[in-house]
């Protein structure tokens, strides 16, 4: 079909869909459509007359690169990096203004005079009161990126153009300039733009952050991923802060966060409560993390954000702000400091022990059962002036109904038939100057939480079979995974002993909630043996699982991976099988690694080890021709376990290969 016939068809197409059409109703994209009906019932644009390319005068031009002109030095860099990437491809790059106006332009100047009757130019008027529907003016008007592909352009001169543009906005949303890509000829369907589109797209945004940037180099500068990997070089979201930490302003990316929390247009939006932290969190992260990175939890949600700072130059009023902050941090305690790394949940937690650690306060731990309420409880007492006592833990479901009360009250000489002659000191009684921490006490019997409760009341203790009480000093530290409130309602725990426990409550997030799943791995690894460490497919393997045990079954894992693992590197191929599925780029081995000792004595001599297992691994190393990876994919394990089995059956690879 010649050019003409497809200017005349296209000029058809968009008479009779203003006519008689509707944009629903329709195979062109919603946003173009919105266009097409714009360029006929508000422009008064006329399909059937073309118009030729508008360049403005040189002075005019001047007049709107002047008023963009610190966008231009910052966006110059990016412009070119982009140009670099499609010039190849046949693209010419334009920069407008948020009028349309191209400002600054990149092509081929070969295809000079083709261009510049496109309006492929400097200087170029691509508004669409003007051009009409186009990727230029369109974006202007929609305020989002978009591909205008061929006859989707409303000028048919404009048909065999591709156009594929992006908005840049200011740090308060409002329209700077568009980032436009375009090619006086492509392919004929519209998906071969998609790659166009999400890259112009991408530096659009890397010029918009820049500005961003740039405009708020004075001000404190939070900036943070959803990746804490990939936070320093590509971090989404950016908002500028006050020495209070009132949000200043945020990047496309900030506001839309801002606006799904639905603060967005408030007054004033205080980021450390966003956060849910405090200000000094914020503040402290460049000199109390080790990689400058610090997690936090968006507010309402479980959403975790990784975040760091970009400190504004020559402040000097923010460095007096930052020093006096710092000044007074929270104290260092090394015995609750190193139960965490960086974990929202887990610093409030960590932050509320310190404080109360010294208090003759009885605490209430909560948390899922393996999160490790035994553990925070002896940090607690060892960090405590309680130290030198005894730390006595109770696990209130473990012990016999039939036996609880003996062992917590203890009893007198004679009170039962094969008991002590002396009789015996309770447990609580053995607690007496340190602290007595009640595992599971949500699980404890009615009637013993009476007596419990009195001996909390009074300071007390009676022993079974004793006339005279016994002075305590103690302090109990309780624990459950239970919900006290709900046994309360059932008539199965007491309200008062709730009150009692609870001076204050120390909740603990699940492993799986946790930021910091990286570092407990690290750490729990280290005590099982320093010397092995993890592989990366291992460690992502442990770091993609859900972990409905919790930290135990972490604990578990690594012990049973350890115990099998023949040298000092662990990989997936030594976890427990249900890490296998967790892991989608690993091959399951023949070897089903369960958590029995049977298993883990046949793991740790990795088999095959008979004279015919051994020919059969020969064969096929000779028939494979001694192509360890081709063996290790035959067998489906990995190419460590069939060197680890070629040396125990003494199989060397001959020299002349």
């Amino acid at each position: 079909m010649s050019n003409m016939s497809q200017q005349r068809r296209h000029i058809e197409t968009i008479l009779s869909y203003g006519g008689h059409q509707a944009i629903g109703n329709s195979t062109l994209p919603e946003l173009i459509g919105r266009s097409w009906q714009r360029c006929l019932n508000e422009y008064g644009l006329d399909p059937s007359r073309p118009r030729p390319a508008r360049i403005v005068t040189q002075q005019t031009l001047l007049e709107h690169q002047d008023s963009v002109d610190e966008l231009l030095n910052v966006a110059r860099a990016g412009v070119e990096q982009l140009f670099t990437q499609v010039a190849s491809l046949g693209y010419v790059l334009l920069l407008s203004d948020y009028r349309g106006i191209t400002v600054q332009f990149l092509g081929n100047t070969k295809d000079d005079e083709r261009l510049h009757k496109a309006g492929l130019y400097l200087g170029a008027d691509w508004s669409e009161q003007y051009a009409g529907t186009c990727a230029v003016g369109t974006c202007i008007q929609e305020q989002q990126a978009l591909t205008c592909h061929r006859t989707n352009h409303f000028d048919s001169s404009h048909i065999n153009l591709t156009c594929t543009a992006a908005p840049i906005k200011d740090p308060f949303g409002q329209l700077l300039a568009v980032l436009d890509i375009s090619a006086l000829d492509s392919p004929r369907t519209s998906d071969s733009q998609n790659f166009a589109l999400h890259l112009t797209q991408l530096y659009a945004r890397l010029i918009e952050d820049a500005y961003f940037l740039r405009r708020y180099r004075h001000s404190l500068i939070f900036k943070c991923d959803q990746s804490r990997e990939l936070v320093q070089v590509n971090g989404q979201l950016l908002f500028a802060l006050d020495e209070q930490g009132q949000v200043l302003a945020a990047n496309t990316a900030g506001r839309d966060l801002l606006s799904q929390c639905q603060v967005i247009g408030q007054p004033s939006i205080s980021l450390p409560n966003l956060l849910e932290c405090q200000w000094r969190d914020i503040l402290s992260i460049t000199y109390e993390s080790k990689d400058g990175i610090r997690a936090f939890r968006l507010a309402g949600t479980q959403q975790t954000l990784f975040g760091m700072l970009i400190e504004p130059t020559l402040n000097v009023s923010y460095q007096r702000h930052l020093s006096n902050v710092l000044a007074n941090q929270e104290e260092p305690v090394s015995e609750l400091d190193c139960l965490c790394a960086d974990d929202p949940a887990m610093r409030k937690t960590i932050s509320l022990a310190k404080r109360l650690r010294h208090r003759d306060m009885n605490l209430l731990i909560l948390g899922d059962t393996g999160t490790g309420k035994e553990v925070l409880a002896q940090a607690i007492h060892t960090s405590s002036q309680r130290s030198e006592e005894p730390f006595v833990a109770v696990n209130c479901a473990a012990i016999p109904e039939s036996l609880i009360e003996s062992e917590l009250f203890g009893y007198a000489p004679g009170t039962f038939t094969g008991g002590r002659a002396k009789g015996a000191k309770g447990l609580i009684q053995q607690a007496h100057g340190g602290t007595l921490f009640l595992d599971e006490i949500g699980d404890m019997p009615l009637h013993l939480q009476t007596r419990l409760l009195r001996v909390l009341a009074e300071g007390q203790v009676l022993p079974l079979g004793a006339v005279q009480p016994v002075n305590i000093d103690i302090r109990v530290l309780a624990a459950t995974h239970c919900d006290l409130s709900q046994r309360i309602a059932d008539g199965h725990f007491r309200e008062d002993l709730f009150y009692r426990l609870n001076g204050a409550t120390l909740k603990l997030p699940t492993l799986n909630a946790r930021a910091d799943k990286q570092y407990l791995i690290q750490i729990l690894l280290k005590k099982i043996n320093p010397s092995v460490r993890l592989r990366a497919d291992a460690m992502s393997a442990l770091l993609a699982y859900s972990w409905p045990g919790n930290i135990r079954q972490l604990k578990n894992t690594l012990t049973f991976a350890e115990a099998i693992c023949t040298s000092d590197e662990i990989t997936v191929q030594h976890l427990p099988e249900e890490f296998m599925n967790h892991h989608p780029h690993t091959e399951v081995s023949h070897l089903s690694l369960r958590t029995t000792p049977s298993v883990i004595s046949t793991a740790m001599q990795d088999r095959p080890s008979d004279s015919s297992e051994c020919a059969s691994l020969l064969e096929l190393l000779q028939q494979q021709r001694w192509n360890v990876s081709a063996v290790a994919r035959i067998l489906g394990i990995s190419r460590p376990t069939v060197y680890r089995r070629m040396a125990k059956q003494h199989i060397v690879q001959p020299k002349n290969w």
